[in-house]
């Protein structure tokens, strides 16, 4: 019988897709240690994109997040997201991306998964050397894409490039839910073939509702390891559910290498939350063939919908989506993740509400031109447009800038001198000092109560109320009286 092992992603791509990465510490250190015991291959816990959200919205730590999670999660192995760039939309300098890969392995990661958005060779290379360094066993992802370059022989040729750099695994990734199982087995065998001896780990969303079937289809050509995530974090826009790939899995014959039964409180746990935060729970999705035509993530969706709507043309969406096909076409297929599709999409937008495709064109759009965010990606840019987007007098400024590389030292200097530690300076560098002050300032991570205790999940509820100063409850012979007194709390 055939062994399939489970990568957990519930705390990192789980509440990224679902939550908008607003899950606390709190709530991740409530179900650490039932995952821990569920035999995942790896728990996937951090992406770069934390650094911000954690500092300056929810006003947590994010390295004292993986330190506590490193606690109690100490059988399986803690993997982070990783690129070229700590911030998605801005070049990182060597110096920090070097520190921030130290302090990820210091905190407790101890697999970093690859990625570039143009699945550039020579950016994993740096990535996954810089991984080696410092210690960590590295995963490269190829991203997949539906376009006319994004053929079996490109993900050959992608596949034997990363083979190359010799990671531990490789890894098919669908960002945006577009791989069907047709698609699915035709890559999982090239993959396979261009990189004998390397396991295989297929991490794919379920904004088609295809997710499951895809799981599956790598399952039976071989694939050694697939990305799931627990209920109510799976489903919707995220992985499919941990639940339904092992229960199939079983069904065709093969035996998953996972304890699914300390997961039951888990997700109890997770839907609690859930409805008492009032987060979303993810769900299946019916099949959305146009998700296929724009390939425009969900969530930018929103945000496009928003800014039209600011601008009184919300009923220039559809033209916007339409204008994303084409402007995404010049730029040579580039694939619809962070930040490409950001990129593709506000070019979209500026053409259709300025009235002339390219009378205005963003910084980032000229410096992709450029070859700033990649020399191969900017070799695919149609030479019509590229003629155009060079020719603009800001690109003249930016052929002659290159990316500043300034020293840990430098860093450190201009962001507060060498009492700074090693943490505090990568927070500074990605929010600032005000934001990390005011971090420090708040309070450590809330703990949060199992569904298993509801009268304690109640009392908490409870205290958090503001419209009450006194609330008394009375049932079968037990009386509890909270009284908020002023300065004093409850």
């Amino acid at each position: 019988m055939n062994e399939v092992k489970f990568v957990d992603t519930t705390l990192r791509d789980g509440q990224a897709s679902l939550w908008a990465e607003n899950m606390r510490t709190g709530m991740m250190l409530l179900v650490a240690e039932r995952l821990d015991s569920a035999g995942f291959q790896a728990i996937e816990v951090m992406a770069s994109s934390h650094l911000k959200k954690c500092v300056r919205e929810l006003r947590e730590d994010p390295f004292e997040r993986i330190r506590l999670l490193a606690r109690k999660i100490r059988k399986t192995t803690l993997r982070a997201l990783g690129s070229a760039r700590i911030s998605p939309f801005e070049l990182t300098p060597d110096s920090v991306m070097d520190l921030w890969y130290e302090r990820m392995l210091a905190a407790g990661i101890r697999q970093l998964r690859v990625m570039d958005p143009a699945n550039d060779s020579a950016i994993w290379r740096k990535s996954v050397e810089r991984a080696r360094r410092v210690g960590l066993s590295t995963v490269v992802n190829l991203t997949f894409s539906v376009s006319p370059k994004h053929t079996d022989e490109y993900y050959a040729r992608k596949a034997r490039e990363a083979a190359a750099l010799e990671p531990d695994f490789v890894c098919l990734k669908d960002p945006g839910g577009l791989l069907t199982p047709e698609r699915t087995a035709s890559l999982v065998r090239v993959i396979q073939q261009h990189t004998p001896g390397i396991p295989f780990d297929l991490h794919v969303h379920c904004t088609t509702g295809l997710g499951p079937l895809c799981a599956l289809e790598a399952i039976k050509l071989g694939a050694e390891m697939v990305d799931t995530a627990v209920p109510p974090l799976a489903n919707a826009s995220s992985n499919p559910s941990v639940f339904n790939v092992a229960q199939n899995a079983r069904a065709l014959g093969y035996a998953p290498l996972l304890d699914e039964e300390p997961l039951v409180p888990v997700a109890r746990d997770l839907n609690l939350i859930a409805k008492r935060e009032g987060f979303p729970v993810g769900a299946p999705v019916e099949y959305d063939y146009s998700q296929y035509v724009h390939q425009v993530p969900g969530g930018m969706i929103s945000n496009l919908r928003h800014q039209l709507k600011n601008l009184g043309m919300l009923q220039r969406l559809d033209e916007v989506l339409e204008e994303t096909v084409r402007v995404r076409a010049d730029l040579g297929y580039p694939i619809m993740v962070t930040p490409f599709s950001q990129f593709v999409g506000s070019q979209a937008a500026i053409n259709v509400i300025r009235g002339e495709r390219y009378e205005q064109v963003t910084d980032q759009v000229i410096q992709y031109a450029l070859g700033h965010w990649g020399e191969e990606a900017a070799d695919e840019v149609d030479p019509n447009i590229k003629d155009k987007l060079l020719g603009r007098p800001r690109a003249k400024q930016f052929a002659s800038w290159h990316p500043p590389q300034p020293s840990l030292e430098e860093v450190r200097a201009k962001l507060g001198g060498p009492g700074v530690s090693d943490d505090e300076l990568l927070m500074r560098y990605v929010v600032g000092k005000d934001d990390v002050e005011a971090m420090r300032a708040a309070a450590g991570p809330r703990e949060y109560i199992s569904a298993r205790k509801p009268l304690l999940a109640l009392l908490q509820d409870l205290t958090r109320r503001t419209e009450c100063r006194q609330i008394h409850i009375q049932k079968d012979g037990l009386s509890v009286t909270l009284e908020k007194r002023t300065g004093s709390g409850v």
